[in-house]
């Protein structure tokens, strides 16, 4: 495929947050007109701030971006902020311009069914909490489509989406004309797509850029990693010969010390050629959230569901009875009320759901509403030891925090400061150290490094409390024993 006119230039750029946190170091890479490209690499390795410089959001401390003349950037980002979640559809959309759009009603209608999200009563009249986690996620897509835009930033759009939002999505952007730049950690979405990847390596701060979809990085990155240990063996048996000449050189003492001196030299000089291979990003170490003690009987009680059939509310009559050791899979489409449903379970409010008393309910929610922002990790996980067990274990939480790679001063650093993937391995050591009875989870693939979904998968695999979970990735939810699964559609 044939691209234009370079649209986008970094040119030796650097950037850091504060003193201590580095995230790009004398990067170049450039896009073309018309490509689509993802961005890849580790949580909290700097994906989102690559959009922020892009979009003059955040300075470079050094170098220059370079954008084509009159280039128009629009930009969907991961999450509704919780100050817009109060106002209204129509309101929302007019946010996304400088100045007042008079009429905007036909563009939000055109631009609903783009992405899927028609039909729906006075649609522009209503609150955008109202919406569930999956529509909030086509909203969000929406208000970047609306702008027209010639560079489209998508960071994590399949977030929250059903199958069928997913595919939609996909869809449209196989068609799209324009620039787009994804962030995203589903391989099978970007891989639909792609024809380019940007890899930010976390070690080196710098960006690898790629031709190709992410399987085609995969490959390249696992040959360029062979060639570079091949050389490096090569290197080392050159540079071991060296030494050998070189001691039994100067073991003869006299005029060969000079030889063996040469020898040393020129292991050294060999020493100097090996290249630092490259590291794959780290994984989050295999972990067990234990279920709370001395569970007996039936933890949770379903007599009833409260649905969303059509925009109507509607209760249908079941009988799910959890005991230990009983997974349930809640499925069903966006807009339905499985998060709903979730956190009335959570609050203790459901009138379909009754947890028996004494019960300890672990709640991991999509939009990491249950943690405190202004609180450090530190203080986070101090708070939960402290419900738990009436003390606060230091040595665990550090030991806990480390598993899921949050070392160092980051464990003092304010969850609002962290990645979303950051926040989400939070929400994670939190429910290793609260030990539910009951474990409630609700998306918890999004926003995840890829690498690390086989580790929770199977953490959640062997948990012996109940729990319910909501997913809407099929191929993580195979991987984790379900015993019953209640769809909400049916």
């Amino acid at each position: 495929m044939t691209h234009g006119e370079i649209i986008i230039r970094f040119e030796k750029v650097s950037f850091e947050y504060g003193h201590n946190k580095h995230i790009l170091d004398n990067v170049d890479f450039s896009i073309r007109r018309g490509m689509k490209v993802a961005i890849m690499g580790q949580n909290g390795a700097g994906k989102s701030t690559i959009f922020s410089l892009i979009t003059s959001s955040n300075i470079p401390e050094e170098g220059k971006i370079h954008l084509a003349q009159r280039t128009t950037i629009a930009l969907s980002r991961q999450v509704i902020p919780r100050d817009e979640l109060d106002i209204t559809v129509r309101d929302f959309f007019q946010k996304c311009f400088k100045e007042k759009v008079y009429d905007i009603d036909p563009k939000i209608d055109q631009v609903l069914e783009v992405v899927n999200l028609k039909g729906h009563d006075k649609v522009h009249e209503r609150t955008i909490k109202s919406f569930s986690g999956g529509q909030q996620a086509r909203l969000l897509l929406a208000s970047a489509l609306i702008q027209e835009p010639d560079i489209l930033l998508l960071d994590e759009p399949t977030n929250n989406l059903d199958k069928a939002g997913i595919s939609h999505l996909t869809d449209f952007l196989v068609k799209y004309k324009k620039t787009v730049i994804v962030i995203s950690h589903d391989a099978k979405f970007l891989n639909a797509f792609t024809d380019a990847v940007l890899y930010l390596d976390v070690y080196t701060r710098k960006i690898e850029q790629y031709v190709g979809d992410y399987n085609d990085v995969k490959d390249q990155i696992e040959a360029r990693m062979d060639r570079e240990n091949r050389k490096n063996a090569l290197l080392s048996k050159e540079i071991q010969a060296k030494k050998d000449q070189a001691n039994a050189f100067a073991m003869k003492g006299g005029n060969l010390r000079a030889v063996a001196k040469r020898m040393r030299d020129l292991a050294e000089d060999l020493e100097e050629q090996k290249v630092d291979v490259r590291k794959e990003d780290k994984t989050i170490r295999a972990f067990t959230i234990p279920s709370q003690p001395d569970q007996i009987g039936d933890i949770v009680t379903f007599s009833s569901v409260s649905i969303l059939k059509n925009g109507k509310p509607k209760k249908v009559k079941v009988n799910i009875k959890l005991r230990k050791n009983k997974h349930l899979l809640l499925s069903g489409p966006n807009g339905i009320g499985k998060s709903t449903l979730l956190e009335s379970l959570a609050s203790g409010k459901s009138t379909d759901a009754v947890i028996a008393p004494g019960v300890r309910v672990g709640y991991y929610r999509q939009d990491f509403s249950t943690l405190n922002f202004n609180d450090t990790v530190y203080e986070s996980l101090a708070e939960v030891s402290r419900k738990v067990s009436g003390r606060v274990d230091e040595e665990k939480i550090r030991a806990t925090a480390a598993g899921f790679l949050i070392t160092g001063d980051m464990v003092h650093t304010k969850i609002g400061s962290l990645s979303e993937g950051q926040k989400g391995l939070v929400a994670f050591a939190r429910l290793v150290i609260e030990q539910p009875g009951f474990l409630i989870l609700d998306e918890p693939t999004n926003h995840i490094n890829f690498r690390h979904l086989p580790v929770i998968a199977k953490a959640l695999d062997q948990y012996t409390g109940a729990m319910v979970l909501v997913s809407h990735v099929p191929e993580f939810v195979s991987q984790i024993r379900i015993d019953e699964i209640l769809d909400l559609d049916k």
